[in-house]
């Protein structure tokens, strides 16, 4: 695929407002932000709050106030995935008439135990790049007796891309691929100068595209928002770029169109691990609180 250079271009940057901002997401913002800067570009901010119980106003208003303390400034208004659920309804109804969309009735509980008996003995079930177990499909685990019961009661269930379905739908589109530049900080000389990766979206099994209570996932949310806001580059971590396989396919199979992609290098805490808000790395707030500056960061 030649990319032109004529339209502006549109950088992002989409935290989730769970928790503190840290070094690694200012490391990503700045880059964003100084890539449509340099480029003459736009640069925009999304709030991927999907989930309504971890994600909050108050969080929400400290990352704004983290990335001004960082001199960025965005473009209004700032995207709520939160007020986009009936876009991404629509997204999966699409995918249904497709025909590459199943309802998945195992809990995660269900999973982990049909794991555990599986390797009793040694054996070694697949994985995805993220470590998660890849779905073994119902009729594996559950017996007819008790699928039957839990297709016709109220209980939760998952929405699954069927992989192998979605796969043979594009098979003509083959191979699928995507777009990887070489530098992560751009320039105009730079910013078009990159390689195509080959994608592998099977390595990720059946992935959840939703939930009963859930009306998306971040693998949708992220692929139908960046269309819709006509993201043309994705600057994003390193440990995000084998989802970009799964991305590709999405993309495919909705007729979105596809954006230039760059996987950033990760920052690591003294332990030598990514920061994360999991492993409750200092946060933005704290840094700032105890002196740092901003060009101390990174």
């Amino acid at each position: 695929m030649t990319f032109d250079r004529s339209p502006v271009p549109v950088f992002r940057f989409a935290p989730s407002p769970n928790g503190l901002l840290h070094a690694g997401h200012a490391f990503s913002a700045h880059l964003n932000f100084e890539a449509a800067r340099g480029l003459e570009g736009r640069f925009l901010l999304r709030m991927e709050d999907i989930d309504q119980i971890r994600c909050t106003s108050d969080l929400e208003a400290q990352m704004v106030e983290d990335l001004q303390w960082l001199g960025l400034s965005w473009e209004m208004p700032v995207l709520r995935q939160s007020e986009r659920f009936d876009v991404y309804r629509q997204a999966l109804k699409k995918l249904d008439e497709l025909g590459v969309l199943y309802r998945g009735y195992l809990s995660r509980g269900d999973i982990r135990k049909f794991v555990a008996d599986f390797e009793v003995d040694g054996a070694v079930w697949p994985r995805d790049p993220d470590g998660a177990p890849i779905y073994p499909g119902d009729a594996r685990v559950l017996s007819a007796q008790e699928l039957e019961k839990r297709r016709a009661g109220d209980g939760p269930y998952s929405l699954r891309l069927n992989m192998k379905a979605a796969l043979e739908l594009i098979e003509d589109r083959q191979p699928l691929s995507w777009w990887e530049g070489k530098s992560e900080c751009l320039t105009p000389e730079s910013w078009l100068e990159g390689t195509r990766i080959v994608a592998d979206p099977s390595v990720w099994g059946d992935v959840v595209l939703a939930r009963k209570d859930t009306p998306t996932s971040y693998h949708l949310s992220v692929v139908v928002d960046d269309a819709a806001q006509g993201v043309s580059d994705v600057i994003r971590g390193k440990d995000l770029e084998p989802a970009t396989s799964v991305h590709r396919l999405l993309q495919e199979l909705l007729g979105l169109p596809e954006p230039r992609y760059r996987h950033h290098r990760l920052l690591l805490d003294e332990d030598g691990e990514k920061l994360s808000k999991s492993r409750a790395s200092l946060s933005l707030k704290a840094l700032r609180e105890a002196g740092t500056s901003v060009d101390q960061l990174y």
